[in-house]
């Protein structure tokens, strides 16, 4: 495998708006995967993902999906001409990638080069969209700046930031083959690929089994992607907050602080509200529901439906990010000697510390190895025979579970045991600082806590290791020694991908320990429109998604003509129903908002009138005077 990253990430291109003001590309942000405190801004991921954004909403050409279980066919639209399209298909288990530039119209097929002097690569990371989505960093960070652009870059800073991460999770992971999130791409210094032929077309060995966003055209006639659309809006005030499982509780500001606040557009899923009805309503009883499951697609709002959540409860909100390295240290916490130049008194100690720190420091991982503790491969494969091993008794009823724990005891002695010093003038017994993660500390004080992507997990007996927290008067001891039960409000809300290369099956004890789980369906493609109506209590949805057209076509001509000195998204589009609802004339009430914020110019305005507007809600003739 090859891959010319100067093909995919060409960082002299100029940036696409709303990204073509800014005078210098490297932004104060960073991924988790990167090194640095900076990232750079890349013209190639902006127009995937702009494109890709388009299709969600239902206001750009083109089309993405999964052929099997790991193809993904891709049918991205050139702004070459009106027929014009780019067809990928790339093959995330080996990094093949096929592509030609193809019209519509004619059927021709040409070969696609991406280089620096010749295609710029954006369809290439286009059709990597499902796999860049199975990384939880990427799959948030793109849903806040679709919000973002859908709104009209209300808060540009916000978008900034969103993006300049999405780059560098992009570059990181396709550059860097040990990253846990790698993916393989293979594509040479020629930028020359393998063409999707008119046979293969013809054959339908690319149609697309599943389609992501847009609608297919070439590939197969697959119209738009199937996708549930909210029946029922749930307002924010009779939600936010209405869920409290302890009406004593008092919040302490630190902890106000962390109950999400809602943005005004997003409409609550059923899903979410069932989840916080069902957690209220068991309260107190003998069976309390606290562990819920949210399994769907990459881009359907998980992430966000975990913060709803925590609001409707009017808890605080916090998360962990799992990886394929993930480990059940990872979740319990870390210990960290104070110093390491004072010996323990014990120089058998004192050379296994030694040791521990050619292999990184001490903490649970490398402790576990220098003990030549078994791993949690041989306890899901054998927890009696690891059990007899651990203990020297003989229980054919054991499980991981109970071998976990075992291990989680003789870490813990063995870390307390390397952070002590002999005697000393100084006197001190502290020697280690243990540090406590986000997941202990919610379940600790009772807060929601969001565990992303588990199924990326290499050992799936990871989150076994966890499952006595999982019980509702669940208990585990801490590397400082401390046994810690779990708070009765304590909400676990397991968020997961399917269907995508690098997720496993959760084990099934760990599943059998969700109260529900709930699976959520790609959101609507008209997802301004509901997110317009939500937000301005309009009813007329047909009225609404004629705006929303409007709105769309007319950012589309603002940026093909270079119209940059006004703005066209959401919250013009608010404005424009609002009015409406007060003037009832779409047209007039057009004039005073989408169209004046579009533009200064005179001209320009004119031209969005009647090329834009018109075609699609024409003034009302006037009566003539008597």
């Amino acid at each position: 495998m090859s891959v010319s990253i100067a093909n995919l990430f060409n960082y002299s291109r100029s940036l696409p708006p709303p990204f073509d003001t800014i005078t210098n590309k490297k932004i104060k942000v960073a991924s988790v995967y990167g090194e640095k405190t900076e990232s750079t801004l890349c013209a190639t991921v902006i127009k995937a993902v702009h494109a890709f954004c388009r299709c969600m909403n239902g206001s750009g050409e083109g089309a993405v999906g999964m052929v099997d279980g790991q193809k993904s066919a891709a049918e991205y639209k050139s702004a070459a001409g009106p027929d014009a399209y780019h067809l990928v298909v790339f093959d995330s288990a080996t990094g093949n990638l096929l592509a030609s530039v193809y019209d519509k119209n004619t059927e021709v097929i040409e070969q696609y080069t991406a280089h620096s002097s010749q295609r710029d690569g954006a369809a290439l990371l286009f059709a990597m969209m499902p796999m860049l989505l199975s990384d939880s960093e990427f799959d948030e960070h793109l849903q806040s700046y679709n919000d973002q652009m859908n709104a009209g870059y209300t808060d540009m800073k916000q978008a900034t930031e969103d993006m300049a991460i999405l780059c560098d999770n992009a570059y990181r992971r396709i550059k860097d083959d040990t990253c846990p999130a790698h993916i393989p791409v293979s594509l040479d210094k020629s930028g020359n690929l393998m063409r999707v032929s008119q046979t293969q077309l013809d054959s339908g060995v690319f149609t697309p089994t599943s389609v992501i966003a847009g609608e297919f055209t070439i590939f197969a006639k697959t119209g738009p992607a199937v996708i549930s659309k909210a029946t029922t809006v749930i307002e924010h005030s009779d939600f936010i907050g209405k869920y409290q499982l302890n009406a004593g509780r008092k919040l302490s500001a630190l902890e106000m602080s962390l109950v999400p606040k809602l943005p005004e557009w997003y409409i609550i899923p059923v899903e979410v509200a069932d989840i916080c009805k069902h957690a209220q309503a068991t309260t107190g009883k003998p069976t309390q529901m606290r562990n819920f499951l949210l399994r769907g697609p990459a881009g359907t709002g998980k992430t966000m439906g975990a913060k709803a959540i925590a609001a409707g409860l009017g808890l605080p909100y916090m998360k962990y990010t799992c990886s394929a390295g993930t480990e059940i240290f990872d979740f319990v916490g870390m210990v960290f000697p104070e110093t390491d130049s004072v010996s323990t008194g014990d120089i058998e100690l004192d050379r296994e510390r030694e040791l521990l720190k050619s292999m990184g420091g001490i903490n649970y991982a490398n402790v576990a190895k220098l003990m030549h503790l078994p791993d949690l491969d041989d306890m899901d494969y054998d927890p009696a025979g690891v059990y007899q091993m651990l203990t020297g008794v003989e229980n054919p009823g054991t499980t991981s579970q109970d071998c976990m724990g075992i291990v989680l005891d003789k870490v813990t002695e063995k870390v307390q045991a390397l952070s002590k010093r002999g005697e000393n003038p100084g006197g001190s017994s502290q020697t280690y600082t243990y540090v406590e993660t986000d997941f202990i500390k919610a379940l600790k004080h009772g807060y929601v806590i969001e565990v992303q992507e588990p199924s990326t997990i290499m050992q799936p007996g990871v989150l076994v290791g966890l499952n006595s927290l999982l019980e509702q008067e669940g208990s585990i001891t801490l590397p400082t020694g401390e046994i810690i039960q779990r708070h009765p409000d304590a909400v676990v809300i397991v968020t997961t991908n399917v269907s995508y290369e690098g997720c496993r099956n959760m084990n099934q004890s760990v599943v059998d320990r969700m109260s529900l789980v709930e699976d959520i369906e790609l959101p609507a493609p008209e997802v301004m429109v509901q997110r317009a109506m939500a937000v301005t209590g309009c009813a007329d949805e047909y009225l609404v998604s004629q705006m929303v057209q409007v709105v769309n076509d007319m950012a589309d001509y603002c940026r093909k003509n270079s119209i940059t000195d006004g703005s066209c998204g959401m919250r013009s589009l608010i404005d424009w129903i609002v009015s409406t609802e007060i003037s009832g004339d779409p047209y007039v009430s057009a004039k005073y908002t989408v169209i004046s914020k579009a533009t200064a110019d005179e001209e320009d305005r004119e031209s969005l009138i009647s090329t834009v507007l018109e075609p699609i809600f024409a003034p009302k003739r006037r009566k003539k005077a008597v």
